[in-house]
């Protein structure tokens, strides 16, 4: 493709966004996508059954499986690829199927940018930097080093790493650029059941019991509830994305998150008070099964992020929760 028709696709060309009935990739379609020819990508069937998405203009719809026929048959004119879809169980343990959806299918994407000479832009996850003893920094060196502590951190270490192996071998896309996202809470993620943020969860208990049940630590030194995490709210993230690819970024793995980590008990607190509720806490032991898997702190690192131009602050917690919360209201 010529430097001409490059400008020009990029100018008049569709976004791609898979994931799009996600979390985090609908939000973008209702929040950042307007005005924009926009393909979106996922299982056919999640359009339909996540009555948070109803009425969204999802543009014209590819089913995920079929997506890579359809770019080969079609050849639509893109102005870049963001890829969010994935597998995003922490839990799941199959790890044929994560290599598949997580790894070989980002590749045939990041391929296909690179063939088509388009910007993109792909989740990762900041469950690639393990139990942080080696920290929370977004540097390449480090990356090849992380040792996530379950199959799906290691799914998305395994792109990352590919990635910058690519980059090596002078095979990327014009612009790339990856985000270990951190933990997202806010509006349109309550189909992750389990997988959800502990604010939609404490949301829910407030109001069918009255209390919140937290996990206890089963660490010296850190007292229950005070496990940390950089909590982050959906309405930043896809800010930055949106600045990501308009930019569009050179190239890099950058963290996004908050910088700042904050407690269980803050999250939960600051639910009580959204919700007017007296705060009623519980805890309970951590299961087995998880115990040692479980972080118990997480912080980006954004300096990285600061100096590729983003300088908004992120949102306060308390303020992301008062906003979430009005919005799970407005719902029930």
């Amino acid at each position: 493709m010529t430097d001409v028709a490059q400008d020009r696709a990029r100018r008049d060309g569709a976004l791609l966004v898979t994931g799009a009935a996600g979390f985090i990739g609908a939000r973008f379609v209702a929040t950042r996508a307007a005005g924009r020819p926009l393909i979106s990508v996922d299982q056919r069937s999640h359009f339909d059954d996540r009555p948070e998405h109803h009425g969204l203009d999802f543009g014209t719809i590819v089913d995920r499986d079929e997506l890579p026929g359809w770019l080969a048959e079609t050849r639509p004119a893109l102005a870049g690829i963001l890829h969010l879809g994935a597998c995003t169980d922490t839990t799941e343990l199959d790890v044929a199927y994560l290599t598949r959806v997580n790894l070989e299918y980002s590749q045939v994407l990041w391929r296909h940018a690179t063939a088509q000479r388009i910007p993109f832009v792909y989740a990762s996850s900041a469950a690639v930097c393990g139990d942080g003893a080696l920290g929370y920094d977004d540097a390449d060196a480090l990356t090849p080093r992380f040792k996530p502590l379950n199959p799906y951190g290691d799914s998305k270490l395994q792109f990352d790493v590919w990635a910058l192996g690519e980059e090596q071998r002078n095979q990327t896309p014009p612009a790339w650029s990856g985000f270990r996202f951190f933990n997202v809470y806010g509006p349109g993620e309550r189909h992750k059941g389990k997988m959800a943020s502990v604010v939609v969860h404490a949301f829910d208990q407030i109001r069918s019991h009255g209390e919140v049940t937290l996990f206890r630590s089963h660490r010296p030194g850190i007292a229950d509830g005070e496990q940390k995490r950089d909590f982050v709210y959906v309405d930043d993230v896809v800010d930055v994305l949106d600045f990501a690819l308009a930019q569009p970024l050179r190239r890099g793995i950058l963290n996004l998150g908050t910088g700042s980590a904050r407690t269980f008990l803050d999250l939960v607190r600051a639910t009580f008070k959204a919700t007017g509720e007296r705060e009623q806490i519980r805890f309970v032991d951590t299961p087995e099964a998880i115990r040692e898997r479980y972080q118990y702190f997480t912080e980006a690192r954004v300096e990285r992020l600061r100096a590729a131009g983003w300088t908004r602050d992120f949102t306060r917690l308390e303020d992301g929760v008062a906003r979430y919360v009005a919005w799970l209201r407005e719902r029930c």
